[in-house]
């Protein structure tokens, strides 16, 4: 069976303002799609990018590293850049709020905004059964009987540790630096998530320094909250975060 492969998007916006999207591990471009929309209409330029080895197969993402889904996001800033947006905000959703804070300690952006984003790598338990699923939904929609799946899934799951290690590794050192962020952020949290530590959440919002700082929790919502019960909020909430920073 052919599966449709997600994409990357561009969805431009009137005016000279830009937000870049980031989606999550084993995630891509859909986590971020609607949020995308909505602040298009409201004259904003979104773009996403797909980091390496998402979107497809799982076997994509055991030879992936965290440097090279930094490097994704670099090429994504520069492309905005090179369609001649100069103020560019950021918005990610778990792993993609990490690179997000990276970004805001490492470039000058507008804005950061993090959505259910890690700072502890005690969640590997979590992300493995995450990653079971999505492999499973995967064989299944490409047809594949029951014991071709679990054989597969469990070599799966044995070739991936190395990339779970590099994957804690990076979530440490973002973790560790930022208190260099000044950047005005706004941080969500989702009440019902159960993929990461929620601590996190107020972790970012004691140790970065920004002036302009803000913490949401929504009590409805789990892990992907872009796609969850209260996304309509999220999304006017997000927006009026974009509305207030100073886009001179």
């Amino acid at each position: 069976m052919n599966i449709k492969q997600p994409e990357p998007f561009t969805f431009e916006g009137e005016g000279e303002r830009a937000v870049l999207l980031l989606h999550g591990f084993t995630g891509h471009s859909a986590d971020v799609r609607m949020l995308g929309r909505f602040l298009q209409k409201h004259g904003y330029t979104s773009h996403a990018p797909i980091y390496r080895g998402h979107g497809r197969e799982l076997e994509a993402l055991v030879d992936a590293t965290p440097e090279q889904w930094w490097e994704d996001v670099m090429s994504s800033l520069n492309h905005l850049r090179e369609l001649g947006y100069k103020k560019i905000a950021v918005a990610g959703l778990s792993l993609g709020g990490v690179l997000g804070l990276k970004l805001a300690y490492s470039e000058p952006i507008k804005g950061i905004v993090t959505m259910c984003s890690p700072m502890f790598f005690d969640n590997e338990e979590q992300l493995t059964q995450g990653f079971t699923f999505k492999a499973r939904q995967y064989k299944q929609l490409e047809g594949k009987d029951k014991e071709t799946i679990d054989k597969e899934v469990d070599e799966l799951l044995e070739e991936s540790k190395d990339m779970f290690s590099q994957l804690g590794d990076f979530i440490t050192s973002v973790h560790d630096e930022v208190d260099q962020i000044y950047t005005p952020a706004f941080i969500i949290q989702a009440e019902k998530d159960e993929m990461i530590n929620k601590e996190s959440a107020n972790y970012i919002y004691e140790n970065i320094e920004s002036d302009q700082k803000d913490i949401k929790w929504y009590k409805n919502s789990g892990h992907v909250i872009t796609m969850d019960k209260e996304k309509e909020q999220l999304h006017e909430d997000v927006l009026e975060f974009l509305e207030s920073l100073d886009w001179s």
